[in-house]
């Protein structure tokens, strides 16, 4: 017997209640447009009763706001500012001295004695770009353990290496310095794959799926106001043991979660009038992605009076063989959607690496003044989160109206979300600009720009992967188009280099990236192009039909 239960209608964007026998007690809650009932029996499961009935409204409630705790793609991203300045790097240099052995004593300028520190720096940004390359490169391995094995063997993969990182972190000291490698590499790894299993709790609010996927991914871009956090309470005497081992102790949630609450399998999409979401104490019905596609109705996901349409391409087609992982990979859809997340991450990557430099020097190498920007650099950062789900809400602006005749709902999602990635190229194009332009006040308005891009980027990239492409290839297709991103991301290193032999300039660097965004205005036009086509043979196709039936009426 079921101990808390939900049952969804994707029909009219409800859910209702499930029907228990012996239930005396109910909760009713209200989540947007959502009506969610909890029925509770005290004849299952005895004393975990209140605490799995608290888990679910923590979790139906606050699920977009859990991936602060759940993912750690702070720790790649404080790497790119400057050793001194990011948080999680400053508690580390200052204070327990890691890499401190490899700072040697020099003289200045001023013929006095001081200490160069500049490898310690170099290891401090060693560690991070590890860290965030094996973030983005093992997330195409991550995906196929998550489209083969499901959601909870994910999760507790995830769980393990989490929790080794912090526990690694925490056991850490200066003498064991080159912990910091694995240490920060695990927890990276396993933040992607709290993200990537939390991204399938959208498929429960259909009307706002895409609105979800978006928050879901600006928290976890967000999610370094963390260890802004471990930094402050670091000052007022938390040792970063502590602080570690506290993160560390978080894992019960994130484990109560996996058992209770989070799907053994998938979530599937759309959502079955008959699905539970929530533990169930008696044998509950197992959703398998691939399968329930294959049986599902292939005329649920077509407007009204809809005919299958001969098109080249996979997305809306019922063909098993068209929609096999092969034909997405190498389909025009994932060639531009690659492209269009590699040159504008590139241009991302390029930015941060080159702040603090160039900051120095449009400020006169003044440090009060590059402190100023940096701090408002990194408090821009932690506004990704609100800027995220604006981006869902463009995608998910056409599902307050009923479809078309003859349009499929996944049609109707690709023409939506032609605006979301038109507006997000034309961010970066303005970004670019702004941050190749010498002009210091200017780059306030840089730092917004950049993280209102970055938001919409990683946000709208999972979101178009879920609309059109089939949703059991979507951990395989979203860890590989991360993986080939971060590979293309390596040209970052060339254009360092470039920036070197250029004195420290960035502004030539900087006019052939803003050139080279310009290619990312190619995915959204041939998304456009690709949804007309439809529309005109969707005409033809009905122009045909009727002249068939008039000539059929006529003898």
């Amino acid at each position: 017997m079921p101990l808390i239960g939900v049952k969804v209608n994707l029909r009219n964007s409800t859910v209702a209640p499930v029907k228990l026998s012996s239930a005396r007690n109910g909760n009713l809650q209200r989540f947007s447009n959502f009506v969610i009932h909890i029925d509770v029996t005290e004849d299952c499961c005895g004393a975990g009763l209140k605490l799995l009935r608290l888990l679910q409204g923590i979790e139906l409630m606050t699920q977009a706001k859990f991936c602060n705790v759940d993912s750690s793609r702070s720790f790649p991203d404080l790497g790119g500012v400057d050793a001194k300045n990011a948080g999680m790097q400053g508690i580390i240099w200052d204070g327990d001295g890691y890499f401190s052995d490899l700072c040697i004593n020099s003289t200045e300028a001023s013929g006095e004695l001081g200490t160069d520190c500049s490898l310690q720096d170099e290891n401090f940004s060693l560690v991070f770009t590890v860290a965030s390359f094996m973030n983005n490169f093992l997330t195409l391995p991550n995906g196929f353990i998550y489209d083969h094995f499901g959601t909870m063997a994910t999760r507790f993969l995830a769980i393990f290496l989490y929790t080794t990182g912090t526990l690694i972190v925490s056991l850490s000291s200066e003498a064991l310095s080159f912990l910091l490698f694995p240490a920060l590499s695990f927890i990276a790894v396993g933040g992607i794959l709290f993200l990537m299993t939390n991204m399938q709790v959208g498929n429960l609010f259909g009307a706002h799926r895409s609105t979800i996927i978006t928050v879901y991914n600006g928290a976890f871009d967000s999610s370094s106001v963390i260890f802004l956090i471990i930094k402050v309470v670091y000052e007022r005497g938390v040792s970063l043991r502590s602080s570690f081992l506290f993160l560390s102790a978080c894992n019960l949630i994130h484990l109560l979660r996996t058992l209770f609450l989070m799907p053994k399998s998938h979530i599937p999409y759309p959502i079955p009038d008959d699905y539970r979401y929530g533990m169930s104490c008696a044998k509950s019905h197992s959703y398998n992605v691939e399968q329930y596609e294959a049986e599902r109705d292939p005329s649920s996901d077509r407007g009204v009076d809809d005919e299958p349409l001969q098109t080249d391409t996979l997305q809306l087609t019922d063909n098993s063989e068209k929609d096999s992982f092969k034909s997405c990979v190498l389909s025009w859809f994932f060639l531009w959607h690659l492209m269009w997340l590699s040159v504008m991450q590139l241009r991302h990557y390029f930015f941060i690496g080159t702040l603090n430099p160039m900051l120095n020097r449009l400020a006169d190498q003044d440090p009060d003044t590059v402190s100023q920007y940096t701090n408002a650099f990194a408090f821009t950062q932690f506004c990704g989160v609100l800027c995220a789900p604006w981006n869902g809400l463009l995608m998910d602006r056409h599902k307050r109206k009923p479809l078309d005749p003859g349009v499929s709902e996944r049609e109707a999602d690709l023409r939506s979300s032609v605006l979301s990635l038109l507006l997000t190229s034309l961010q970066c194009l303005l970004f670019s600009i702004c941050a190749s332009i010498p002009f210091l006040p200017l780059q306030y308005v840089t730092f917004i720009l950049q993280v209102l891009n970055r938001s919409f980027l990683y946000g709208g990239n999972a979101a178009f992967i879920s609309i059109a492409f089939p949703a059991r290839h979507f951990g395989k297709l979203y860890g590989l188009v991360m993986s080939l991103s971060a590979v293309v991301s390596l040209l970052q290193y060339p254009c360092f280099a470039l920036n070197k032999v250029l004195g420290g300039d960035p502004f030539y660097v900087n006019i052939i990236l803003t050139v080279l965004t310009l290619l990312a205005f190619i995915h959204p036009v041939y998304v456009f192009l690709h949804c007309r086509e439809l529309a005109k043979q969707r005409n033809n196709s009905r122009s045909i039909l009727e002249a068939s039936m008039q000539e059929t009426s006529m003898y």
